[in-house]
């Protein structure tokens, strides 16, 4: 007999709480097999494939691509075979109207018994090993769920409930009085938030569902026409004052609706957690900004020597980035102040014992900030090799959440951009910021004599809660020296 299980949003760590579908993997009526990826999805830190802990064919799949979806809100549904010595034992019709106690140890015996799979994503998955089952062949499906009763209780997660298939699918059309068919409660919430009757949409999804699309359509309608009945009502009064002046665009009305034709971009994934990253920087940081010139003819130098070496002292690439990089842990070794964090509810500063150096990366899904691990224990070598295998995988949207937080400084090269400076913002809850702007040959004085040198802006933005601005000017003093004279980096060796 099949049983169908039902697949919710795992919780991805890191503190999500929701994640977009980007592009499902699987169709309805699929064979998939235990801890295979069923969809892929974004969120706030990173793109996830998401494998599914039950071997079976997919019975329904809910919410579209584009969709955003909570934690714990159902993915899809997986009707696998009985295990197994089940079938003497199987409920009856009847069975289904025991007491609460007794369906609950069913439940969790049922979970056990269909199998899944443990460690795939932090939060979800099943701890018992994986039983035998028999396994169930498509073309058997629909008479297994057929014959199986219909349970009135709903289906939940790693529960058997007796083929509920007329539980996970919706409806073939909204009724006047009957259940709106809306899957996500981000849909039901961004209705409600603008008053709009999902009693009154025609869902453009699988059997009516009303789709995020749809509401945003109707948001977008309803905004056009009050727009347009602003402008209706604001023109005989334009005409009376100004008769010879043509009207304007109204370009917002009192409750914040845009001009009509106005495009609006949803903040959420990468851009969403980027805003509400540097919105609380700035509302929680008092931050500073020095910043100085530095001749880096040296250190390029340096390092043309570097990558130029053969015999046994060669060895991979050194990059620009990775010598700054090896610069700034030799910096905070000398300013601890500066790797640090604040806590705004004890009112202490806590200064952290490693440094977890983070770099920007400019990625097609928007900036994000890689963190390499222990930097103050790697050299210029290991750290360029660290930057990148990160870098690769922010290229390819691989990158796991736990690759971009704990960072506790941040290094920002920006001249890749062209430009020579900058005020970044604070990394937050991170203390300060490093910024690079790019090196070009500028009119220099060298040994008292003026010459053409390979120049850089080096910039500090710090928090002035956790030192003063002697503190930061002494570690930007001491990064500048160890740019134009990389040999002061080896009393730190």
């Amino acid at each position: 007999m099949a049983q169908v299980l039902e697949f919710k949003l795992p919780d991805l760590g890191e503190g999500l709480t929701e994640a977009e579908i980007v592009r499902w993997l699987v169709e309805v009526g699929d064979v998939v097999a235990i801890d295979q990826p069923v969809v892929e999805v974004e969120t706030a830190k990173a793109m996830v494939e998401v494998p599914c802990p039950y071997g079976g064919v997919v019975t329904a799949r809910f919410g579209e691509e584009g969709t955003e979806l909570p934690v714990g809100a159902p993915l899809l549904t997986v009707a696998v075979g009985a295990p197994e010595g089940a079938s003497g034992s199987a409920a009856s019709p009847s069975s289904s109207s025991s007491s609460p106690s007794s369906s609950g140890k069913g439940s969790g015996s049922g979970a056990e018994s269909s199998g899944g799979s443990g460690n795939v994503l932090v939060g979800y998955g099943t701890g018992a090993p994986a039983a035998r089952r028999r396994r169930i062949r498509p073309d058997r499906l629909d008479r297994a769920v057929a014959e199986a009763p219909v349970s009135g209780a709903p289906v939940v997660e790693a529960q058997v409930v007796e083929a509920p298939v007329a539980e996970v699918l919706v409806a073939e059309a909204p009724v006047s009085d009957g259940p709106v068919p809306v899957v996500s409660p981000l849909v039901r919430r961004l209705a409600r938030q603008h008053d709009i009757d999902l009693r009154r949409l025609a869902g453009s999804g699988p059997d009516g569902l009303i789709l995020r699309a749809d509401v945003d359509r109707a948001i977008r309608t309803a905004e056009e026409t009050a727009a347009a009945t602003a402008r209706a009502a604001q023109a005989p009064a334009r005409s009376r004052a100004k008769p010879s002046t043509p009207s304007a665009p109204v370009a917002a009305s009192p409750n914040g609706v845009a001009a009509a034709g106005a495009e609006r971009i949803p903040l959420r994934g990468v851009r969403g957690a980027v805003a509400d990253k540097l919105s609380r920087s700035r509302t929680e940081i008092p931050d500073a900004t020095c910043w100085v010139d530095a001749d880096a003819t040296e250190l390029m130098a340096v390092r043309a020597a570097m990558n130029a070496a053969t015999g046994p002292s060669a060895g991979p690439k050194v990059s620009v980035l990775a010598l700054l990089a090896r610069i700034c842990t030799a910096a905070l070794a000398r300013f601890p102040e500066l790797n640090a964090t604040v806590d705004t509810e004890a009112r202490e500063i806590v200064r952290l014992p490693g440094v977890h150096l983070g770099f920007a990366a400019q990625t097609e899904r928007g900036l994000v900030v890689p963190v390499v691990r222990d930097a103050h224990t790697r050299n210029a070598e290991s750290i360029g090799a660290e930057i990148a295998r990160l870098t690769e995988l922010a290229r390819t949207g691989k990158l796991s959440p736990a690759q971009l937080t704990g960072g506790t400084f941040t290094l920002n090269n920006y001249g890749v951009f062209g430009v020579d400076g900058s005020t970044p913002i604070i990394n937050h809850p991170e203390a300060a910021m490093l910024g690079v702007g790019r090196i070009m040959p500028k009119p220099w004085v060298h040994q008292g004599e003026l010459a053409v040198r390979q120049v850089v802006q080096l910039s500090l933005t710090f928090d002035h809660r956790v030192c003063d601005g002697g503190t930061a000017g002494g570690f930007l003093r001491y990064v500048a020296d160890c740019v134009e004279q990389p040999a002061v980096l080896l009393r730190t060796l």
